[in-house]
């Protein structure tokens, strides 16, 4: 039997929110299951740790309940605006929540799936997840793990024996379920919905639920300080993540008001890249046709998606609580970011103005395009100014001479003196996932996930 750590001694914390927010629904029956990935560093964390392969089985691919757990999955329900039309049929559609538990910190986290069958909210869909996309979600997950973006962490992955008609994949394609770990299951969306049904008390209810369980918070004793109290934290948490999108040169690809979870973390990777270069313009999505989601639009949307959030909360506060921390939402973003560039390049801050003028001269030498975003940061944080052909413009002796005052541990790691960095642009994903495609060759993923292991060691963000 499992040994995981309760997520509180009653019962799981979901359970609170009561029947208006979620349906009980029950897993998909699969043909097969075998183990393809399994995230034990995670596991552990969260006292999952000792299962041995059967166990793994039957929770990840199964899903029997962990014990003293959920009895039963929960597809929650929510709406939200994709690519700005609002959109009140959705909610769970090829996942669920299946545990609560707490990591290693004392955190809530959210146990959850995705390709694990159809639910009231799957419209036409099958409920099930491509072979493909949980590899890729592996991928991103560890990826932006290792560069410091707070993520979803890809827990298991179990191939199901099933065969998938996919538009935008070769079909027939091989299938999946993939289980998660994510700090919440609780969207921006989840706010629409109990706002378009005009159910203040239910948004009440939600605003408590997130603040004692989600950001540890008290109470402020009403309903009204409640909602400017959950905005501060949620406009907070949102900059951090646009800007760790944007130091990290990583394109997300549709942030629509239900992708955004009310804690910040990031997740639920669906036609994700990282940009090659300082691309304002780079896109992810080949049906993001306006490029309303692309490389240098993500901040705006991020802040769209919040003020949606802001729409909501009007409804138990006044507007006039809620707005000076929207109109704020830019000064955080350029807080959040100016750390971000500083982290990435492994230097002590100094304070301003001369942190924000270190990360404007960064941006700008990265904008120059003469090479890859990983490559520059690659070359910068570990200790080297190359100088010659690629490192010759003026924006980038800018950069030298903005970086020269600052101290930091650089280039101490042995990866920073390999030859290249560890990337990940989409010839390197296809790559990896053509070897399991024609030849069911795993040791591409493996190597990979090595190496990204080995790379957020040196930065200091051990996946």
């Amino acid at each position: 039997m499992a040994k995981s750590q309760p997520a509180s001694d009653a019962k799981p914390p979901i359970l609170e929110l009561g029947g208006r927010f979620y349906d009980p629904v029950a897993p998909a029956p699969f043909p097969q299951a075998t183990e393809r990935f399994f995230n034990a560093r995670w596991a552990e964390r969260v006292g999952l740790g000792d299962l041995d392969a059967v166990q793994r089985e039957a929770h990840f691919a199964r899903f029997e309940p962990l014990p003293g757990n959920l009895e039963r999955p929960l597809a929650l329900r929510y709406h939200g605006h994709q690519f700005r039309h609002y959109n009140p049929d959705l909610g769970d559609g090829r996942g669920f929540l299946f545990a609560q538990l707490r990591d290693d910190r004392g955190r809530l986290l959210d146990l959850g799936t995705k390709g694990s069958g159809q639910t009231p909210y799957s419209r036409s869909g099958d409920g099930r997840l491509t072979l493909k996309g949980g590899v890729r979600e592996i991928l991103a997950t560890e990826m932006l793990e290792a560069l410091g973006v707070d993520t979803s962490k890809t827990v298991a992955l179990y191939e199901t024996g099933e065969s998938l008609w996919r538009s935008d994949e070769p079909s027939p394609t091989r299938s999946s379920v993939l289980t998660r770990l994510g700090h919440g299951h609780i969207r921006i969306g989840t706010f629409q919905r109990m706002a378009f049904e005009r159910d203040t008390d239910a948004i009440e209810t939600l605003t408590d639920y997130c603040l004692r369980h989600l950001y540890r918070e008290t109470s402020a004793g009403d309903a009204a300080g409640d909602a400017a109290l959950l905005f501060d934290l949620v406009a907070s948490a949102t900059a951090t993540l646009a800007a760790s999108y944007m130091a990290a040169g990583f394109v997300h690809g549709v942030l629509n008001s239900d992708n955004i979870a009310i804690t910040g973390e990031s997740f639920d990777y669906g036609p994700w890249r990282f940009a090659p270069h300082w691309d304002l313009d780079f896109t992810a999505a080949y049906f993001d046709e306006t490029g309303l989601y692309a490389f240098g639009r993500q901040p705006e949307a991020i802040q769209w998606d919040l003020a949606q959030l802001g729409g909501c909360l009007s409804l138990i506060a006044p507007a006039d609580a809620l707005e000076p921390i929207l109109n704020d939402w830019g000064e955080r973003f350029h807080r959040a970011i100016t750390t971000a560039l500083l982290t990435r390049l492994g230097v002590t801050p100094r304070g301003e103005p001369h942190d924000r003028d270190l990360a404007r001269a960064l941006v700008a030498a990265l904008a120059e395009k003469t090479v890859t975003i990983d490559r520059a940061l690659f070359d910068w944080r570990g200790g080297r100014d190359p100088g010659g052909e690629n490192y010759a413009a003026p924006a980038f002796r800018a950069l030298a001479e903005a970086l020269a005052p600052y101290e930091g541990e650089r280039g101490t790691h042995p990866y920073w003196s390999d030859e290249a960095p560890c990337s990940m642009h989409i010839e390197e994903v296809e790559a990896i996932w053509d070897a399991i495609a024609q030849d069911d060759d795993w040791q591409p993923l493996n190597d990979k996930l090595t190496a990204i292991r080995r790379m957020g060691e040196a930065m200091d963000n051990p996946a």
